[in-house]
């Protein structure tokens, strides 16, 4: 949906009406009915109305998404509004993640490095736990801005990147940032799939999960817990995991789930019973669902 609010404004500031504009240009009625409903116009006619107005393309018209929380999140990002629903879901989700894959960084000092890029260093706080954050941070971004794209390979390895450059695993010769395992690994006491079947698996998994005509939270679950049993990255799977969870609730109109540092017990348990009692980590999803429905309520944002 295009939203036109800019081309409103600019054309009562001139103190021209559209019909004003559509005799002075040329455009015929219905495209001035696009214009009303919010549909997409040609890039010849909106070059006419820049040119006319004497403004440029995104002073008159910009995509809105129908997700009205992913719409916030966007504005929010791109105004840097501090203290928003933006604000707070970076240093909540990205903190949590972090903390369930072993960063010792506090809430505070995850807060502290999103609000100011500064940090009072503690005791034990490795240089890779602060760059994780500030790629975490990035990470999020890049969910926010391609939500509505199909999931593909070529973003999840890009979100592995993100997450992993110029820690000191980038440095290992064995370690594939941005790109599936060489080696093979254990996690939990189970075996996970071979770097070789990888490829495969990976697009198995996402050609049946884009065919579906609907997707639920359900869904996405499944998604979640299916991609951490193949576990296809050397390390940083449990949040390349929950980022892609996090895209794709957004992609189809879901309300996110964090997972909670606290829940995480849960949580393991509740991916190593997969598939045979789904429910324990169907459970702690739909509870970090709550825990984004409560955060939406601070704000009085609406999700049903």
């Amino acid at each position: 949906m295009i939203s036109y609010s800019g081309l409103e404004k600019l054309l009562k500031q001139r103190g021209v009406t559209k019909t004003d504009m559509a005799n002075a240009l040329g455009i015929s009625s219905r495209t001035i009915a696009k214009i009303s409903k919010g549909e997409k116009l040609s890039r010849i006619v909106i070059e006419k109305i820049c040119g006319y107005l004497g403004c440029d393309p995104s002073d008159i018209c910009r995509e809105v998404s129908p997700n009205h929380i992913l719409q916030i999140l966007r504005d929010e990002k791109d105004a840097k509004i501090s203290g928003g629903l933006y604000h707070e879901l970076q240093v909540r989700m990205t903190y949590n993640s972090n903390h369930i894959e072993g960063s010792r960084l506090s809430e505070d000092q995850t807060r502290l490095i999103f609000e100011t890029n500064t940090l009072n260093i503690g005791d034990g706080i490795s240089v890779d736990d602060v760059l994780e954050t500030v790629h975490h941070f990035r990470a999020i971004d890049e969910c926010i801005d391609h939500a509505e794209d199909t999931l593909s390979e070529e973003f999840i390895k890009n979100l592995h990147y993100i997450l992993k450059h110029d820690t000191k695993d980038s440095r290992l010769d064995w370690f594939a940032v941005g790109d599936y395992k060489k080696r093979a690994n254990i996690v939990g006491g189970q075996e996970t799939t071979k770097p070789k079947d990888v490829p495969a698996k990976m697009r198995h998994l996402l050609e049946e999960y884009n065919a579906k005509e609907s997707v639920t939270i359900y869904d996405i679950i499944a998604l979640h817990s299916d991609f951490e049993h193949i576990h296809p990255f050397q390390d940083g799977n449990g949040r390349v995991g929950r980022l892609v969870a996090f895209k794709e609730c957004l992609h189809h109109n879901i309300v996110p789930f964090i997972i909670e540092d606290s829940k995480k017990m849960y949580y393991y348990n509740g991916l190593s019973e997969w598939g045979k009692q789904n429910g324990y980590l169907t459970d702690t999803c739909l509870d970090g669902q709550d825990t984004f429905k409560r955060l939406l309520d601070s704000f009085e944002i609406p999700y049903n």
